[in-house]
């Protein structure tokens, strides 16, 4: 793990994570390579909730699991990504260079909480739900032999998984049950950092309500949440700032009570994720995003924007003061202004 210079420690100083041109790059066959984030910049503080929004493929998993080196091996990355020091037996860490055995010793679970997006994937086979948060609990806490089985049902409350399938079997379980079962194993270890990638994929409205709520005290309580989804009346619900995320790279970051309401986002595509929603103009934004591969020299909204000009075909915009775009749209006034968290906005970013 290489050494963390001042200018590093300074810039996170506040922060629970500091991201710095994360860029990550898969080789393919051939030659080729696949742009899935590029120049990523945020910070995420205590107490802070960070929604990262965007259509499927834009980076936002990738961007997660290069956080917690979980890419795959023909993937190359670049940049910093600082877990900041929680105390003396817990040290800067530079994510994007630490080596297996410190993340998964010292990082994963117990520093970094993960809400897997295919949760099913992230259980064992032969072991009961009930087994994985009983295990969980004696990893990642000091709770006492006989106070495990109790820890473990609190922890299947928090996350609303019913306490009448703790003795199920990964593959007896639905999908939404699942996922319940993850955003339990994830809570724990009460993580300084939660990342949350789709944790109300297979919910219905109800339980994503209280999963949203429960993630929200999680954050409330001084931790730092990166909430990846596609289901904006989530991020409405718990989000204190919104990184919109396109081709790849973050377009937009603003405020959540700004970017739901007035004056709205300054982007055109942040603007059109939610006049695509069925409560605001349901407009869907016309074409498709570019391929990763295949990434045009400038803009890649640029096909798909209404406002795009020669230079936009041209020149990629440079990412200052939480916005990348040529001709950010002013947005009209009169846009629906927030009333609370939990207002109703059932569409989805991709929808």
């Amino acid at each position: 793990m290489r050494a963390l210079d001042a200018a590093t420690a300074e810039r996170a100083d506040g922060a629970v994570l500091s991201v710095r041109g994360l860029t990550v790059r898969f080789r393919l066959r051939g030659g080729r390579t696949v742009a899935a984030v590029t120049d990523a910049a945020f910070d995420l503080a205590p107490g802070e909730c960070l929604a990262l929004v965007g259509e499927s493929g834009c980076g936002k998993s990738v961007l997660a699991s290069a956080l917690l080196g979980l890419l795959p091996a023909n993937a190359e990355t670049e940049g910093s990504a600082l877990l900041t020091a929680a105390g003396p037996d817990r040290p800067a860490v530079e994510l994007l260079a630490a080596d297996e055995t410190t993340l998964a010793r010292t990082v994963r679970g117990r520093r970094i909480g993960l809400v897997p997006q295919s949760p099913a994937a992230h259980l064992t086979a032969v072991r009961t739900v009930r087994a994985h948060l009983e295990e969980t609990v004696r990893a990642l806490t000091d709770t006492p032999r006989r106070e495990r089985r109790a820890a473990a049902e609190a922890a299947a409350e928090r996350a609303a998984f019913p306490a009448g399938h703790l003795d199920r079997y990964p593959h007896e379980l639905s999908g939404g049950l699942a996922q319940r079962a993850a955003t339990a194993l994830a809570l724990i270890g009460d993580a300084p950092l939660l990342l949350a990638d789709e944790p109300t994929t297979g919910l219905d409205r109800e339980l994503v309500d209280r999963t949203a709520d429960e993630l929200r005290r999680h954050a409330d309580a001084g931790k730092a949440l990166l909430l990846i989804t596609h289901d904006l009346a989530a991020a409405r619900r718990v989000a204190d700032r919104v990184a919109v995320m396109y081709a790849g790279r973050i377009v937009e970051i603003a405020p959540a009570a700004r970017f739901f309401g007035a004056p709205g986002p300054r982007h055109p595509y942040a603007r059109g994720l939610l006049d695509a929603l069925p409560e605001r103009s349901f407009t869907p934004i016309p074409g498709l995003p570019p391929e990763l591969s295949k990434l045009p020299e400038g803009c890649a909204f640029a096909p798909r924007c209404a406002l795009a000009s020669d230079v936009c075909a041209a020149t990629r915009p440079e990412f200052t003061a939480g916005l990348a775009c040529h001709h950010p749209d002013v947005p009209a006034s009169d846009a629906p202004a927030p009333d609370a968290r939990g207002d109703d906005l059932s569409g989805a970013a991709h929808a």
